[in-house]
């Protein structure tokens, strides 16, 4: 069973956590599919893990792309697991595969919309029903995470 990670964003965006969590993921030798709602969300995280520090390099591409299989990090609309990638990130509302195969997997979700509140709270009860290991971490004001549960 995976380990399910539920990152409740209330003090900053998508493209300002991600990153960080991403960087963490390939320092531990992990290959991470970050799955989006959209084809748009999918190109502008693209654009934005190119750009988002002039310090940092993430190596990545989306699934559109040549070779898929080889990147570290996968960026996607789809449910499958291209890149063999241990933890797989869920953002904007994206609907989760079957989860069992990865070490981990984290749903970023934004605090101030209500739709992904909502489907948080649904995968949320699902995960738990299936028995994977669930906790719950939300954002403090200096935008550290704290285990809420």
């Amino acid at each position: 069973m995976a380990d399910i990670l539920f990152y409740h964003l209330t003090e900053s965006t998508l493209e300002e956590a991600l990153p960080g969590l991403l960087e963490r993921s390939v320092e531990r030798g992990w290959r991470a599919v970050v799955q989006t709602g959209t084809e748009e969300r999918r190109d502008a995280l693209d654009q934005h893990l190119w750009t988002f520090r002039d310090d940092s390099f993430l190596p990545h591409a989306t699934d559109r792309e040549a070779h898929p299989a080889e990147q570290p990090i996968l960026l996607t609309t789809g449910e499958a697991n291209q890149n063999a990638a241990q933890i797989r990130f869920l953002v904007d509302g994206a609907n989760p595969p079957e989860l069992s195969g990865y070490e981990r997997a984290v749903f970023l979700f934004d605090g101030h919309d209500a739709a992904q509140l909502e489907a948080a709270r649904g995968h949320w009860k699902t995960m738990k029903e299936a028995g994977h290991a669930v906790t719950y971490w939300q954002q403090t004001p200096d935008r550290r995470w704290e285990r809420k549960a």
